[in-house]
């Protein structure tokens, strides 16, 4: 049983920084989604564990940067250059049969274990 543990939300103003940390071995791929109050989950990023390869969605891109320490058993979602539209509550999520599509895109639907999720809030 895949378990995974998500922590380094909080708040921060805009333009500032945060990073999610998400503990967890023996995946396919991680992912990162967030869903905001009134919105359906969207997917952030993805790496895929065989190449190390990311995807990003079009509104992170260049601000977010996702990445993994072996040692650590561990992924990171570092975040940058905050805006209040981020604010979501963040998920990690991990594909444990290896059927996801990371890096090309992420589907919450191909993602089999999800963390309980973490409240990033952006506001002045």
């Amino acid at each position: 049983q895949l378990q995974l543990a998500e922590s380094g939300g909080g708040l921060v103003q805009p333009g500032g920084s945060l990073r999610l940390s998400c503990v967890a071995s023996g995946y396919y791929a991680i992912g990162w989604f967030r869903q905001a109050p009134g919105k359906e989950r969207e997917a952030v990023s993805c790496l895929s564990r065989g190449d190390d390869s990311t995807y990003y969605s079009e509104s992170v891109k260049g601000r977010f940067t996702i990445s993994r320490d072996n040692a650590k058993n561990t992924v990171y979602l570092q975040m940058n250059s905050l805006k209040p539209e981020d604010t979501a509550v963040y998920y990690c999520a991990a594909d444990g049969i290896g059927l996801s599509t990371c890096p090309y895109t992420a589907r919450p639907d191909e993602y089999n274990y999800w963390g309980q999720g973490t409240q990033v809030t952006v506001s002045s």
